[in-house]
C-alpha cells in the first residue's frame, strides 16, 4: 500500500499535474478532435473537382434527414466494390463506375446528405488507425445531440462516436461547407503522414 501525504503535493508539482489531468482528458477527444480554420490544406488541388459538391448548402429542412435513411445510403455505398482512384471521384461518376474508393463513396454521401438538408457535416480526411500506412476519407455528421461517424467504405451503419474506440478515426483535414480544417494533433503524427 502506497501512502500519499500532503507533503508529497508541493505548489512546484501542481502545475505538472495538472497538465498530467489535463493531457489524460484530452486523450479521450481523439474521435471528435479540436479543428483549426486554415486557409489552405494539401488536398485542395486534388479536390478541385468535388468542391462544388462540398460547397453545396443544405438544401431541404433537417428534419426530413432520418438516421434509417443515412444507413440505407451507406448500406447502398458500402456495397460498390472497393477500387482505388487518384482523382476524387464525383457523386455521378460512383453511380456510373462498377468500383469507388473511399473518398468517392465518402463525398457521395456527403453530397446525399446536403441535397436531403442535413447540416453540420465534415468530409474528413485522416488515418482509421495509428498503423495505417495510407489516408482515408469518411464523414462525420452532428445532429445535435449526437455525432456520428459515416464511413460508408468500412461501415454498414453509422456510428457514435461514442462507441468508437480511441485509436480509430484520427483526423488530420476536415471540409465542411467551403471551409477547410486542421485538427490539433501532435506533431509526431503529422509527421506519419
Amino acid at each position: 500500500m502506497v501512502l500519499i501525504t500532503p507533503r508529497a503535493f508541493v505548489p512546484r508539482r501542481v502545475p505538472a499535474l495538472a497538465a498530467a489531468i489535463i493531457g489524460l482528458c484530452a486523450v479521450s477527444c481523439f474521435a471528435n478532435p479540436l479543428l483549426f480554420s486554415v486557409d489552405n490544406t494539401p488536398y485542395d488541388r486534388q479536390m478541385a473537382r468535388i468542391r462544388p459538391i462540398l460547397a453545396k448548402s443544405a438544401s431541404g429542412p433537417a428534419q426530413n434527414l432520418s438516421l434509417e435513411l443515412v444507413n440505407h445510403w451507406m448500406e447502398d455505398l458500402r456495397g460498390i466494390p472497393y477500387g482505388f482512384s487518384t482523382e476524387w471521384k464525383t457523386p455521378a461518376e460512383v453511380a456510373r463506375d462498377a468500383v469507388a474508393d473511399c473518398k468517392g463513396k465518402a463525398v457521395t454521401l456527403y453530397g446525399r446528405m446536403r441535397e436531403h438538408g442535413a447540416r453540420n457535416l465534415r468530409l474528413v480526411i485522416g488515418k482509421r488507425a495509428p498503423s495505417s500506412r495510407v489516408t482515408h476519407t469518411w464523414v462525420e455528421w452532428n445532429t445535435g445531440s449526437r455525432t456520428y461517424v459515416l464511413d460508408p467504405t468500412i461501415n454498414w451503419s453509422a456510428s457514435p462516436v461514442t462507441q468508437i474506440p480511441i485509436s480509430s478515426y484520427i483526423s488530420y483535414y476536415a471540409f465542411s461547407g467551403t471551409r477547410k480544417y486542421c485538427a490539433a494533433a501532435s506533431p509526431g503524427l503529422f509527421a506519419k503522414l
